[in-house]
């Protein structure tokens, strides 16, 4: 199924609905159909796009107004799955993960009901804020098929610090404790830490010079976030830390990608965890509110 239109989307849902049918979002429906650029408010720093847009488009329609979406997983994902597998990249050190970027969202439900939550502004407290519901939520909960997000202006000038060191916690610690403005951090485990510094040409210099005077280092090229979004997206498993216990971590994983502030490191191996009771009793109660019928496989 490859649905064009909000309207085909919601029909399709409803007729699997009736006809006691599941369907699997990216399997069994397809959002490639839906990938149009719907608004953008430059003004406004916003835009809304169907959720079959991807990245790689996205960015190429941005760009010539100096503005983009502050979101860089591996690959070149739809905009739907990044909300739905909340896909985030070196950039989330400091814009944050699809949760923050998302303002608004129209969904189709299990039985086919079309819903909206939110809206196009920043400042916005109109409805439940489905948006942060459907982020993570794999396509379980409804079919996300339109989104606003959140823009930030282009950078005029990019660096990239690679500081090669055994003391990866430490040279964290020094980063996080200082004035530096980083857009990314990341510990390409083991042996370096690279930091990614944004803004105008005078601002960066600036932060660059900063950090090397503390850190020593070598400035280096793009070629270091492509390696480390290739490994994170080789990578078989995520594991959840609390950031203050990065260097217990590191002194437990032979090699990963990790990201220090959002607490997250991406390793070859799988990480196994059940949900809490509290956490499965939240997660059956959205299930029967929002799919009863359990058609979102």
């Amino acid at each position: 199924m490859r649905p064009s239109t909000l309207e085909e989307a919601a029909s399709l849902v409803g007729e699997a609905c009736a006809d006691g049918r599941t369907i699997r979002i990216g399997d069994d429906l397809s959002t490639d159909g839906l990938d149009r650029l719907l608004e953008h408010e430059a003004g406004d720093l916003t835009c809304t796009v169907e959720a079959g847009l991807r990245l790689g488009a996205l960015r190429g329609v941005l760009a010539p107004t100096g503005q983009r979406l502050s979101l860089d997983p591996p690959g070149d994902p739809t905009i739907g799955a990044c909300i739905a597998a909340r896909l985030s990249g070196p950039l989330s050190h400091r814009f944050g993960t699809p949760r923050d970027l998302v303002l608004g969202v129209t969904l189709v439900l299990g039985d086919g009901t079309v819903a909206s939550s939110g809206g196009k502004v920043v400042k916005n407290v109109a409805g439940y804020d489905l948006g942060k519901l459907m982020c993570g939520s794999e396509g379980r909960l409804a079919l996300v098929v339109r989104a606003s997000l959140r823009l930030h202006p282009l950078p005029i000038a990019r660096e990239t610090l690679v500081i090669e060191t055994d003391e990866t916690a430490a040279v964290v610690r020094e980063l996080r404790g200082s004035r530096l403005d980083p857009s990314a951090i990341d510990v390409l485990h083991p042996g370096r830490v690279a930091v990614l510094f944004e803004g105008g040409e005078r601002g960066v210099a600036t932060q660059l010079d900063t950090a090397r005077s503390l850190l020593g280092g070598r400035v280096e090229d793009e070629a270091i976030w492509e390696e480390s979004r290739a490994r994170q997206g080789a990578a078989s498993g995520r594991l959840r830390f609390v950031p203050r216990d990065l260097e217990n971590v590191l002194s437990t994983l032979g090699e990963a990608i990790v990201r220090p502030s959002a607490g997250i490191a991406y390793v070859p191996h799988r990480v196994g965890g059940v949900p809490s009771a509290t956490a499965r009793r939240v997660q059956r109660a959205l299930k029967e509110r929002l799919d009863p019928a359990g058609v979102l496989a």
